[in-house]
């Protein structure tokens, strides 16, 4: 492979304390990655075999590398698309992820991309919005569920196996692309990615949820997890997508119609949780539907799934709803220690959230 030299880059973090982020120059060659910042140059140098997690995303007028090194995720950023076939070469050549821009990632359009981040810790980062404004943003932020909609004793929680699932809360995903994903099929979101498709027998192609059919939203916006000692030990969780057209929401509900997509999301959702705790994708996870009791006009599909966290001694229950209508779709997620008896509470959520899909505006804080 012949030596890649390429300057341009900021990184995030920095090496060292307080050292250079910016007019960094990456250097690549077939067995180093190599970065040189400050004045005078200083070089950090790492073997490929020594970086794990390696992305490239290619958005509209930049690209962005993602590499883990000692536990420490390192982003590289650069406006220059010059070196990006070369890059592109490079990544695959070693194992690597490539995307070309934020595709939609199903559902929960985040889900893949907290996924490749939830081994690192900032991917999520690159797709939020710089103080985004609009009637559709304020709808959907007062679409997600609230504290105040929940009873007495809940509370907000940083420290749940929701986080692998969600972006931190209030961080806004912008978007008006559908770009093509290049992953590998051996990179765990292709695995991910194949263990969906598998079980609801849709190719690639036409894969609304995971796939190559994927919308992006205008918009997502995703609560805080909440966390309460009912049922045993419950967190909860939702995050909200604004589509510019109804259309597209329609053609997601087509594939959400599917008699098995309850089970198959679950599971899918299980083995991302799964993959971020163990770092290996697990080879089946499977699900169950959940069909929520609703009494208000709309979309509303679920599963349920036994989710076996390593070093947790309790296994917990993976419960998700997915909503739709209008230009809106809504995942809510819960992990619960008693199923059974959480049953009728989660129903109530979806139907609470449901009322605010159809009226978004009226609800709005």
């Amino acid at each position: 492979m012949t030596a890649l030299r390429s300057p341009g880059w900021a990184v995030r973090p920095s090496f060292v304390p307080h050292g250079a982020t910016n007019e960094v120059t990456l250097l690549a060659d077939e067995r180093h990655l190599t970065q040189l910042s400050g004045v005078p140059d200083v070089a950090w140098q790492t073997p490929w075999e020594e970086l794990s997690n390696v992305h490239l995303v290619r958005f509209s007028r930049a690209m962005a590398l993602f590499a883990t090194a000692a536990g420490v995720r390192y982003s590289w950023r650069t406006s220059d698309l010059t070196d990006y076939e070369a890059w592109r070469e490079v990544v695959l050549s070693h194992g690597g992820a490539v995307a070309r821009r934020p595709r939609r990632a199903g559902v929960v359009v985040v889900v893949a991309v907290v996924l490749m981040a939830s081994f690192a810790g900032g991917i999520v980062a690159m797709f939020t919005g710089n103080g985004a404004s609009s009637h559709e943003l304020a709808e959907a932020r007062a679409v997600n569920l609230r504290l105040d909609d929940l009873p007495s004793g809940w509370a907000t929680t940083s420290a749940s196996y929701l986080s692998a699932l969600f972006p931190p809360p209030g961080q806004v995903v912008t978007s008006s692309t559908t770009p093509t994903t290049l992953a590998s099929p051996t990179s765990k979101w292709g695995k991910i990615t194949a263990l969906f498709q598998g079980c609801l027998g849709v190719s690639n192609a036409h894969d609304r949820v995971f796939g190559a059919a994927g919308q992006m939203p205008d918009y997502q916006v995703t609560s805080p997890i909440f966390r309460s000692s009912s049922f045993g030990g419950i967190d909860l969780a939702s995050t909200t997508q604004y589509y510019a057209t109804t259309t597209m929401v329609h053609r997601d509900v087509r594939e959400m119609s599917e008699q098995g997509f309850g089970s198959c999301f679950v599971a899918v959702n299980a083995a991302m949780i799964l993959t971020y705790a163990s770092g290996t994708v697990p080879v089946e996870s499977p699900g169950s539907v959940w069909h929520p009791i609703t009494f208000v006009r709309g979309f509303a599909r679920g599963g349920e799934t036994l989710v076996r966290v390593p070093g947790l001694s309790t296994p917990l229950h993976l419960v998700v709803a997915v909503i739709a209508s209008g230009h809106f779709e809504v995942t809510v997620c819960s992990l619960v220690t008693n199923w059974p008896q959480s049953r009728v509470f989660l129903a109530s959520t979806v139907n609470t959230l449901i009322g605010r899909v159809i009226s978004p505006s009226a609800t709005a804080a």
